[in-house]
């Protein structure tokens, strides 16, 4: 596949940059892999889809408000601090992107709230650094809590609001690590959780913590020459042995929210289609043509055009179908993006 077969023009208006209220307002496209149709439908609808003994596989994980902002020695310059993800608990070093870039070198100290300071221990990219905290035993994870923002995707023009550190969070996110929320989890509320698993449904969870790559623009045409990012993935025990229990009986589906999700399954699964639990990292790139060994439905946003994310869907749906779907959506005034509007394929 090629890049450019992944192009569609999205209007900044199409962009949502709140959520909808409740959450499971939202619209809901639902694709027909095997009918090849598309239906329109409110988020609520979705329940209506499940079987007793389907499997929902949701992920876990947890944004925190990772965007700091401090002072640099001396110059007392505001520099902006992004923190990627910990490179090393004890140490305190952190990977982290700086700006402006250009006033952050390696050996300056930046100093933030309740006398928190930090040194630039290395450079690794144009806005990249490694970063080591110089307070003896602080929890970094809950120094952000207090002083921290909520990292917003790039594509929004305005700036985050307290609701956000709510808004861009799943309701059910209990691992933190994350800095980009998993989006298509975004829509479930606690009460539409609990229809499903009265009519039968298994909620289980994964974890894997998307990174800032998400957004990034791929820089070749022939897409399988794509490297991704690797991302954390944790795997419980409890959910690897339901989800092969479920596969080997023919007992229900695996519905599967987000393309998060789906890349820690597949990168976990046999040939046979039994998935492995535990921890590590994976750079598991998906995009057609692809056999999905786990996933028999996925819920999704609409996403950004030429990116990793959008391929994954591309890969499950059928890619003509998802470019109809997706000219069909800006027809029908759907809402794209990580607070936009909600696609089921079954």
């Amino acid at each position: 596949m090629r890049l450019s077969n992944f192009r569609y023009t999205l209007p900044k208006t199409r962009i949502a940059d709140h959520p909808e209220s409740p959450r499971d307002a939202c619209k809901l496209m639902v694709l027909s892999r095997r009918k090849k149709e598309i239906e329109h439908k409110v988020f609520t609808d979705i329940v209506s889809y499940f079987k007793k003994g389907d499997l929902l596989v949701v992920n876990n994980s947890r944004v925190f408000p990772a965007k700091i902002f401090g002072q640099k020695e001396k110059t007392d310059a505001k520099i902006e601090v992004f923190l990627l993800r910990e490179l090393n608990k004890e140490a305190g070093l952190w990977d982290v992107l700086v700006d402006p870039a250009r006033k952050v070198r390696v050996g300056n100290k930046i100093y933030f709230e309740d006398d928190v300071v930090a040194e630039v221990v290395d450079n690794t990219t144009s806005r990249g650094r490694t970063i080591r905290f110089l307070n003896p035993d602080i929890d970094v994870f809950q120094m952000v809590e207090k002083i921290g923002h909520v990292p917003l995707p790039p594509y929004f023009t305005r700036k985050p609001k307290e609701a956000d550190r709510t808004d861009y969070q799943t309701v059910y996110a209990n691992q933190t690590g994350a800095v980009v929320a998993p989006m298509a989890g975004l829509h479930f509320t606690m009460p539409l959780l609990q229809q499903l698993q009265k009519i039968g449904v298994k909620i289980l969870p994964v974890t894997l913590h998307p990174s800032l790559s998400t957004f990034n623009a791929i820089e070749v045409e022939d897409v399988s020459k794509h490297k991704m990012d690797s991302e954390y993935f944790n795997i419980p025990y409890q959910t690897a042995m339901e989800v092969n229990e479920t596969k080997m009986n023919k007992s229900g589906r695996v519905f599967v929210v987000g393309t998060t999700t789906c890349r820690a399954l597949e990168a976990n699964a046999t040939v046979e289609g039994k998935i492995k639990f535990g921890q590590g990292w994976t750079d598991k790139f998906i995009y057609p043509p692809y056999t999905f060994k786990v996933t028999d439905a996925l819920i999704t946003n609409f996403q950004q055009p030429e990116t990793t994310l959008m391929m994954v869907v591309s890969a499950f749906a059928d890619h003509r179908l998802l470019m109809e779907s997706y000219k069909t959506a800006l027809k029908n005034n759907y809402r794209f993006l990580a607070y936009g509007d909600a696609m089921l394929i079954v």
